[in-house]
């Protein structure tokens, strides 16, 4: 996920090397060093610095990945010189009127870029496999560049998956006369995302992903109306059986998890359906708490459950903030990838006093409730930031701190065995993914029979706002 965004980076990228134009692009580290006198092309690259998906769950994380190791030190001579000499097949001879046999003579010769279509071959990779070093792979970040890409193509906290050249140096030590770096130009950067800690990704393609692209083991299934209403029933059983034989409450669940916002007009987050399951008591949540909140972890891919509580509200930081010193988006936890799913377990919130902080992450919270908008906190200014959380709250009484769309009793009668087999829970992954990414549309006939209804609500009591008529 795209935590933050670090700007372009300038760099150069290309260096005359006596007679031969060499580059610096896909690299930490110029393969050749570059002579003060050396005639330059300085480009630019930007920077993105991505996490793990908050609260991704084990189930769709991808397989381990291999790398395959550039710096094995006992082939790092017989690495280097086949890098030497693949690298001089690509040399150009240059005259005085510049680039001869470039395929991108033209464009570099008119604004000292390259053209989209350079590309850089290297051989002469070590044959040896190396697993990336023992690190905590869920908070391992990573400092991705891109090249050739439109800013607009990638926004903050979206998913994606790259395809690049990844360097991890846990042995590197920063030094302020390091020569090595002088291709590039952002010291804070080194400094403060350092590679002995943070690994490069050099991006060669990419691309955004949504919920569909992590059920991957599920088999590709035709959207067909007797296949979706069997696997829907079949799940809509599962989630009775969870929740203790509340049918009801089993059905609000079911549309909760499907519910997205598709559309904003004003204010309002058209499509959000936040549920408040209340009645919950000593007896009934350590029994039913950690039933419902294993099968939602085993339905969606982003799932977390945070208990509320006085002393949560009062030191928790929830909103993301900017950190001038560094230049960095210090994260929240409220700062989360679309579709990701969120449980507030109220049942542990007792009498207390909220202190700045608590009122303003109530604050937050309420927002974000509402409006499925977060305030990013930049120091001078606040800016809200569009969201798409699923919101599930389960408390003793109606929640005061979140309000939610739908309050509900819980009532169980039963507790009964809910396990199910791996091709049922696919097909339900399937289903939830599949169904909310479908285009919405509600026919005229029924837009009707809706507009008459608010009208008649309005009448009746005209102190309805536009929230009331939503919730309607």
């Amino acid at each position: 996920m795209v935590q933050d965004m670090l700007g372009n980076e300038l760099y150069v990228g290309a260096y005359k090397d006596g007679s031969v134009w060499r580059t610096n692009k896909f690299v930490d580290v110029a393969q050749y060093p570059i002579d003060s006198c050396s005639e330059t092309r300085i480009w630019e690259r930007r920077m993105l610095y991505c996490v793990p998906v908050p609260g991704l769950n084990s189930w769709a994380e991808p397989p381990a990945v291999v790398y395959r190791s550039m710096d094995s030190p006992t082939q790092h001579g017989e690495k280097r010189q086949r890098l030497d000499e693949s690298t001089d097949n690509m040399d150009f001879d240059v005259s005085d009127e510049g680039f001869q046999g470039s395929p991108s003579t033209k464009k570099l010769k008119e604004d000292g870029h390259p053209s989209q279509s350079q590309e850089l071959n290297i051989e002469g990779t070590s044959s040896s496999l190396s697993m990336l070093p023992e690190v905590n792979r869920d908070s391992l970040p990573c400092l991705v560049k891109i090249y050739d890409c439109p800013e607009c193509d990638m926004k903050l906290n979206e998913i994606f998956e790259f395809v690049g050249v990844f360097t991890f140096d846990p042995e590197f030590k920063v030094e302020n006369n390091d020569e090595e770096f002088a291709n590039g130009f952002s010291e804070d950067v080194l400094v403060q995302l350092p590679p002995n800690k943070v690994p490069r990704l050099h991006c060669l393609t990419h691309r955004k992903l949504t919920v569909l692209d992590f059920p991957s083991s599920s088999p590709t299934m035709e959207v067909k109306s007797n296949l979706v209403k069997e696997i829907r029933n079949a799940l809509l059983r599962h989630l009775t059986a969870v929740l203790g034989n509340d049918g009801v409450a089993a059905q609000f669940l079911l549309l909760h998890l499907l519910s997205r916002v598709y559309s904003r007009v004003g204010t309002v987050a058209v499509g959000k359906l936040s549920l408040n399951l209340n009645c919950f008591n000593k007896e009934s949540v350590p029994v039913f708490g950690p039933r419902l909140l294993l099968a939602i972890k085993n339905l969606l891919p982003f799932t977390q459950c945070i208990s509320l509580t006085v002393d949560y509200l009062n030191t928790a930081s929830l909103a993301p903030k900017k950190d001038y010193e560094t230049n960095r988006l210090i994260t929240g936890a409220l700062q989360l990838a679309e579709s990701s799913h969120l449980i507030f377990d109220e049942t542990q919130l007792e009498a207390g006093t909220l202190n700045s902080v608590g009122v303003e992450n109530a604050r937050l919270l309420k927002t974000l409730m509402e409006m499925q908008k977060v305030e990013y906190d930049f120091q001078y200014y606040k800016l809200d930031m569009e969201a798409d959380v699923q919101l599930l709250v389960l408390s003793e009484g109606k929640s005061n701190i979140l309000p939610a769309d739908i309050v509900l009793p819980f009532q169980p009668s039963s507790v009964d065995s809910f396990e199910a087999t791996a091709e049922a829970i696919e097909a339900w992954r399937w289903y939830l993914a599949t169904i909310r990414s479908l285009p919405h549309s509600i026919e005229a006939e029924i837009q009707k029979v809706i507009e008459n209804d608010l009208v008649e609500a309005k009448q009746a009591d005209r102190s309805m706002g536009t929230q009331d008529l939503a919730d309607c």
